[in-house]
């Protein structure tokens, strides 16, 4: 079983001054309202509930966070974990552009969206998920944008990717991978961005998104093995 599956829910805020102190890393799941983030969450947790998904997306309006480490499967809801026991968090970004917010929430949101992933210092690296029939919106852009500044790492996941034939997710994973690249560093370098199909249907991808996560947390686990 992989770690991730230990993930429960520990708080939600809204609002940077109430963003957890502990200092261990932390990989946020940013993406559009209709493009699965939560479900993707869910999938790479094992869990139904995890991650609230509505049927109106949208709905999610405040970070928040999901413990990882300290708990045992089928346990989490019950175990009482210690903060010291936490190894990682995984938090869940709200989902952008398609939530009717009044102007001054939207505001709100928009402020402590940027502030979290242009200075947040515990975290390690953003999970973009990305519709793969539709690639990147412009407010996917401006997400990669803002978190460009920082020089860490994106990983992207092209979701729905079973709605796609081979040859077309070939060509998605092309395009979002040249995309991608054609963002630098001041000093003209790469970024660390990496890019990957998932499918939540057929699971086809999960074990390369699992590993990919682990890693950006910084737990190495050789006992989840997940054939796909």
């Amino acid at each position: 079983m992989s770690p991730l599956w230990q993930a429960r829910f520990f708080s939600t805020v809204d609002d940077f001054c109430s963003l957890p102190s502990l200092e261990i890393p932390e990989v946020a799941f940013a993406g559009r309202s209709n493009a699965g983030k939560s479900t993707v969450i869910n999938l790479l947790c094992n869990q139904k509930k995890l991650a609230f998904v509505s049927k109106t997306p949208g709905r999610t309006r405040h970070i928040n966070y999901f413990s990882v480490g300290g708990s045992h499967v089928a346990q989490h809801k019950k175990d009482k974990t210690r903060i010291d026991q936490i190894r990682a968090f995984l938090v869940d970004l709200p989902g952008y552009g398609y939530a009717k917010l009044a102007g001054s929430y939207k505001s709100h949101w928009e402020q402590l969206l940027s502030q979290y992933v242009c200075h947040r210092h515990q975290l390690s690296a953003l999970v973009l998920i990305v519709d793969s029939r539709r690639l990147f919106t412009k407010l996917d852009i401006q997400m990669i944008e803002w978190f460009s500044s920082t020089g860490k790492v994106i990983h992207c996941i092209l979701s729905k990717s079973d709605k796609l034939s081979r040859s077309n997710a070939v060509q998605s994973m092309f395009r979002a991978s040249t995309f991608l690249e054609s963002y630098t560093s001041k000093s003209n370098q790469k970024l660390p961005f990496t890019v990957q199909l998932l499918s939540a249907l057929n699971k086809s991808g999960l074990s390369e998104a699992n590993n990919r996560i682990l890693e950006l947390i910084k737990i190495k686990d050789n006992s989840y093995i997940y054939m796909e």
